[in-house]
């Protein structure tokens, strides 16, 4: 496996568009880098998130991954185009160095055949409460 560089560019939408225009949204950033001749790796919607600070009086929004690779002139081309955008409120890029991500549709799979395995259905899990003299003792003897 090789560990040539890639970018994720992580935006974020307002919280109060409707569901078919994300998807646009997600459509039209993947489509832009197509044309610059750079290999889209994955896209992803993360959900509607609480802002950890207000943006533009929004205090939610939509989280949207895009992971690609190319040679880094595309940046500069999905940024601007972020920018001019009324529905993105934030946007960042980063350089990835390492292994390439896994596309969703292959980290879920994996994902279900590790927890079949892990973890029977009849298993009964036994749990100890301490109470909290026990603790203070244990904090004690440390």
């Amino acid at each position: 496996m090789t560990n040539e560089p890639y970018y994720e560019t992580m935006y974020i939408l307002r919280p109060d568009i409707p569901e078919e225009e994300v998807e646009n949204h997600i459509k039209k950033y993947s489509e832009i880098l197509v044309k610059a001749e750079v290999e889209v790796l994955d896209s992803q919607m993360r959900g509607k998130r609480r802002l950890a600070y207000p943006i533009s009086k929004h205090k939610e929004g939509i989280y949207v991954q895009l992971s690609h690779r190319g040679d880094g002139q595309h940046i500069a081309i999905l940024e601007k185009a972020m920018r001019l955008s009324e529905d993105v409120i934030r946007y960042l890029t980063v350089k990835q160095e390492g292994p390439l991500p896994t596309p969703r549709s292959a980290a879920k799979n994996e994902e279900n055949k590790k927890d079949e395995k892990e973890e029977p259905k009849d298993k009964k899990v036994e749990t100890k409460d301490v109470s909290e003299d026990e603790k203070k003792e244990d904090d004690k003897e440390s």
